[in-house]
């Protein structure tokens, strides 16, 4: 991985990379206690994904629903992605990217447009169970997705729950009723969660960032930057500001980038088949209250998810709200401005 500034970045910063270059290799034997002011979303009144109030305990009586969704410029506006509480943005064959959406506090009636399995989903859902959603796949990815813990909807087995919109061209008319998919709902019940939110008020480390691209091949590079005002990260793709069908910019409360190695293909072609590696530990840089925390990504057990640890081993708490969790290789390039 090569940080590559936009700016010359403060010796903090470079410090901080240092150590973790330094500590690429070793294992975590002994994960801290979150920073103090951080909360896990264990407390029942807390939407299990978001970390956001939950007073109806709407989200904590159902399943997780994932969809895998197309993210080229064919399949542009997207459907729902904006209600999604996480989105994992993966890499797919000749370094195209796909992204898998994860439902729990909404309900929108179209998500889309929905696309095929890969090898890398497995490994995603399997700590969260539930649905999972995808139009059909390669045998290879499907034996895959087999060995996951969830119930699956795919274009033959889903019925009314998903339809083609005639007024696109296929593949990329095919969307879900994710408001419906909730009543095919396989274990567990809430789903755990995925990440540790800070308490409302709490200070938060790192260092202060306008802008940060994510490096994937080609046009797929995405680009986040900073919005003091809303305290959120707005996307931009293919060289412009990305929004849903409905207008609104997708914009998250947290960025996490997750550098992992592919294998089974090269990421930068022709990898059909490739996988991401999403157990062991890596390096991770996490964008949340308009900061940048460098650290580490540890997850021994694939069913559990991955905890963000910084460079003391603190676990890294997030805002509650919305998560992208982006997942290049390891060999692609992060730039940021301060």
């Amino acid at each position: 991985m090569r940080f590559t500034k936009f700016t010359r970045l403060g010796a903090l910063t470079c410090a901080v990379v240092a150590v973790l270059s330094a500590c690429g290799g070793t294992k975590h034997a002994g994960v801290k206690t979150p920073a103090k002011g951080a909360t896990p979303t264990t407390n029942p009144a807390a939407a299990p994904l978001t970390g956001l109030p939950d007073p109806g305990g709407t989200a904590s009586k159902r399943c997780a629903v994932t969809v895998k969704i197309d993210n080229t410029q064919a399949g542009h506006p997207k459907y729902g992605v904006d209600q999604a509480d996480v989105v994992y943005e993966e890499v797919v064959e000749g370094g195209l990217t796909r992204l898998a959406a994860i439902f729990n506090s909404h309900d929108p009636d179209r998500v889309g447009p929905v696309r095929s399995v890969r090898k890398t989903d497995q490994s995603l859902v399997w700590p969260i169970g539930g649905v999972f959603a995808y139009s059909g796949g390669a045998q290879y990815a499907i034996d895959s997705i087999n060995t996951a813990p969830v119930v699956q909807l795919d274009e033959n087995r889903a019925g009314p729950l998903m339809f083609r919109d005639h007024s696109r061209d296929p593949p990329f008319n095919l969307y879900a009723h994710v408001n419906f998919m909730y009543g095919k709902c396989g274990k567990p019940v809430p789903p755990p969660p995925l990440f540790t939110y800070r308490a409302k008020g709490a200070a938060v480390a790192g260092v202060p960032t306008a802008t940060v691209r994510v490096g994937f091949l080609g046009d797929f590079a995405v680009t986040w930057t900073w919005d003091g005002v809303n305290h959120t990260w707005k996307r931009s793709i293919f060289g412009d500001p990305e929004t849903v069908a409905s207008g609104t910019q997708l914009a998250p409360k947290n960025v996490v980038v997750m550098f992992v190695p592919y294998v089974g293909g090269d990421p930068r072609h022709d990898n059909i088949g490739a996988e991401a590696v999403l157990t062991g530990h890596g390096t991770a840089v996490v964008f949340t209250a308009g900061k940048e925390i460098l650290g580490t990504w540890s997850r021994p057990d694939k069913n559990k998810p991955a905890q963000l640890l910084d460079a003391a081993g603190n676990v890294i708490a997030l805002t509650p709200g919305q998560t992208w969790v982006e997942l290049p290789d390891t060999g692609y390039d992060l730039t940021k401005t301060p």
